[in-house]
C-alpha cells in the first residue's frame, strides 16, 4: 500500500507563494505518474500538474507560468511551487500517484481516474 502525505498548505495574500510537498511512502515501480489536484467541496477534483518518471510535465492552463511541479527522488518527495497566487487558487490540494509495470504504457494526464493512490490533502487559502 502506497501512502502519500501532503504538507505546506496555509493562508497567504494574493500575489504570495507557497510550496506544497508530498512524501511518498514507497515506490512500487520505477515507472510512474504523480500529480497534484485540487478540489472545492461540491465540485469535481481538477488536475493542476503532473510529472512522470521520465520527468515529462503537464500543467493545467490556469496555472501555467505560476506553478512548478518537481520531484526529489532521493527524498521520495513530490513538490508544487506555487507563485502569484490568486483567490481562485483557494482549494484543498491533493497529491496522487500511479505506478506502472515494465511493459505498461505510462499515462500521465490531468485526469483523476488515471491515479490510484491519493493523499489526504492540504488546504490552501488565498485572500484578496
Amino acid at each position: 500500500q502506497v501512502q502519500l502525505v501532503e504538507s505546506g498548505g496555509g493562508s497567504v495574500q494574493a500575489g504570495g507563494s507557497l510550496r506544497l510537498s508530498c512524501v511518498v511512502s514507497r515506490y512500487t515501480s520505477g515507472r510512474y505518474c504523480m500529480g497534484w489536484f485540487r478540489q472545492v467541496p461540491g465540485k469535481e477534483r481538477e488536475g493542476v500538474a503532473t510529472m512522470d518518471s521520465a520527468g515529462v510535465t503537464t500543467y493545467a492552463d490556469f496555472v501555467k507560468g505560476r506553478f512548478t511541479i518537481s520531484q526529489d527522488n532521493a527524498k521520495n518527495t513530490l513538490s508544487l511551487q506555487m507563485s502569484s497566487l490568486e483567490p481562485d487558487d483557494t482549494d484543498m490540494y491533493y497529491c496522487a500517484a500511479r505506478f506502472y509495470g515494465l511493459w505498461d504504457w505510462i499515462q500521465c494526464p490531468l485526469a483523476e481516474a488515471k491515479f490510484s493512490s491519493w493523499g489526504q490533502g492540504t488546504q490552501v487559502t488565498v485572500s484578496s
